[in-house]
């Protein structure tokens, strides 16, 4: 990464040389018109988008806590989740972000055929997620409206899903666009933030996995 961001420098350098002064004017035709990380406007309304749902999350948690601090018994009505389906998502999702890592990499070099099969990847383990996401829902043992713990529960799961879900289809959309063109620079910025993104998809399901999963079974 860090030999990346040198040689992104000496690019950088290289186009800020060429810009020619003509009057009392800069022709900075020549300088890139999209750029990577913090130089991008999309990267910080990345981060700004997760700080604003990593709240959420934060908040619908300690709502769940709040709610355990009042009952007597957690969950107050029959057994906890499976931890089968729960867990088999956690390594799912662990696992995806190595290729996820990756595809970043290769976006940020250009490289249209790696892009291309990366993208195909992640999509595949967004589409594995969601199905064993399903069976999470169908073995949760309580509805959503039965009582205060089942409307947490199924209100934490539900928000990852949108997130999830949101993630999936924007990768889809990008799959699409690198595979049909027309291919232009800031595409791969798009790749690039969509991976920054699903960085947050999968470390913000490991404490609402805690949460559901694991908290009910120290009560």
């Amino acid at each position: 990464m860090r030999l990346h961001n040198e040689a992104a420098m000496v690019r950088l350098k290289e186009a800020q040389a060429r810009v020619r002064i003509r009057g009392a004017a800069l022709d900075v035709s020549e300088l890139p018109s999209y750029g990577f990380s913090h130089r991008s406007l999309m990267w910080w309304g990345t981060l700004g988008m997760m700080a604003i749902e990593g709240t959420v999350f934060a908040l619908a948690i300690a709502s769940c806590f709040y709610l355990r601090s009042h009952s007597l018994r957690w969950p107050p009505s029959g057994p906890p989740p499976e931890l089968l389906w729960g867990s088999i998502n956690v390594a799912i999702l662990l696992v995806s972000a190595w290729p996820n890592h990756w595809v970043k990499r290769v976006a940020e070099r250009h490289d249209l055929k790696l892009v291309r099969f990366g993208l195909l990847a992640c999509l595949a383990f967004s589409a594995a997620f969601l199905l064993v996401r399903i069976m999470e829902f169908r073995t949760l043992n309580i509805r959503w409206d039965e009582n205060a713990y089942g409307s947490i529960v199924w209100v934490l799961l539900g928000l990852h899903t949108a997130h999830l879900l949101a993630d999936t289809i924007d990768t889809a959309v990008l799959t699409a666009l690198m595979h049909t063109g027309p291919i232009e620079g800031t595409r791969f910025v798009d790749v690039s933030e969509n991976a920054l993104y699903w960085y947050f998809v999968v470390m913000s399901w490991l404490p609402i996995y805690a949460v559901i999963y694991l908290v009910p079974r120290l009560t």
